[in-house]
């Protein structure tokens, strides 16, 4: 579940937001960035697809922002133009028609919002045009999830699947709730710490159904196709056998993580049993398809904002002029930065 915070320099988005056409002009390429500005980070190599980002603001307060790039430089939005399904060219499949196999394993591209045993609740903001990573504001104050003994912070590398969409009009026969309006969330459970803004290719493993303040909010076990234990871990029933107690752990940080703020513990879909791989891909499959009827404006997306540079067919693409003006339009990046001292306390529940 994400809440919005608002910002006076925010008022200047929409204005920019507006100036994007109904279809994408095409422009001259720009170059890739390169190292150097404090803001600019590098791209993302190796077995991954090629992304950077661009830090802007201060990061830990209000204003901080991470924007994204494809590997020619241009901004994109990681909610719309980075595809759900990893391929070599998958920038010219979007949206796909269909999953795309590797061998015998569906592979996705992961977006990494909060990296392993970090606290600050960092998000693609789906409320922006383009959809950067910001840190989560609620009642005026930056939000950073507790350390409840005996975890420290995040205990996975969590994030989201980009060109999905928990649909809030759509009820689900699973869990009798409604959609909680974000991409579908994701732990991937590697031995890496990934970073944050890190687009990770991921097998899926199996999923935990969390009611949260009443809505369905879905939670993926994936690993990382490049980590050294993905290939003898294949299914819900290998992370049990290569990673005993990380399951459990899993149900209990989710069931508690909002007990620290004063909030009931979390309830869970089928009793807090993981579903496995099929019954995963079939619920990312339904929100690709729902995420579809959000970028093709045939549902009601509320204020969520579906500017993107690559969906060609969708009417909320826009040129590369208009979604730059947008970026130049936030505050620039400042090096400094620290997080809260709440970061280093620890919650013992049950006192």
């Amino acid at each position: 579940m994400r809440a919005a915070g608002g910002l006076n320099w925010l008022l200047q988005l929409p204005r920019a937001a507006l100036r994007c056409s109904g279809s994408c002009r095409k422009e001259p390429p720009t170059r890739l960035p390169q190292p150097g500005p404090p803001g600019c980070r590098s791209l993302h190599g190796g077995l991954m697809a090629q992304y950077g980002t661009e830090q802007r603001g201060r990061l830990h307060s209000p204003d901080a922002r991470l924007y994204f790039k494809n590997s020619k430089g241009k901004y994109i939005s990681p909610f719309h133009d980075i595809p759900l399904f990893a391929g070599p060219n998958e920038e010219k499949d979007i949206p796909a028609k269909r999953m795309k196999l590797s061998g015998s394993e569906v592979i996705l591209n992961m977006i990494v919002e909060v990296p392993r045993w970090t606290n600050a609740k960092m998000e693609i903001a789906t409320k922006e045009p383009l959809n950067p990573i910001k840190q989560d504001v609620k009642e005026g104050k930056l939000r950073y999830v507790a350390n409840i003994f005996p975890h420290k912070g995040y205990i996975w590398n969590y994030g989201a699947f980009p060109q999905t969409w928990e649909d809030p009009h759509h009820k689900d026969g699973n869990t009798g709730c409604y959609g909680d309006n974000d991409p579908i969330d994701v732990c991937e459970i590697g031995s890496q710490v990934r970073s944050l803004g890190e687009v990770v290719q991921v097998k899926v493993l199996g999923l935990l159904g969390l009611i949260d303040e009443g809505e369905s909010d879905w939670k993926v076990i994936a690993i990382g196709v490049d980590d050294p234990e993905a290939q003898k871990i294949h299914d819900i029933e290998d992370v049990r056998k290569f990673k005993p107690g990380y399951l459990e752990a899993t149900v209990d940080w989710f069931r508690v993580y909002k007990v620290p703020d004063g909030k009931p513990e979390n309830r869970f879909a089928f009793n807090g049993k993981f579903k496995d791989k099929a019954f995963a891909l079939d619920i990312i499959e339904s929100t690709h398809e729902y995420w579809k009827a959000l970028i093709h404006k045939k549902t009601d997306g509320g204020a969520i904002k579906c500017t993107n540079v690559l969906v060609g067919t969708s009417p909320y693409c826009c040129n590369e002029n208009d979604v730059r003006a947008i970026v130049e339009s936030t505050p620039p990046s400042e090096e400094k930065h620290s997080a809260a001292k709440e970061v280093d306390k620890w919650y013992f529940l049950g006192q």
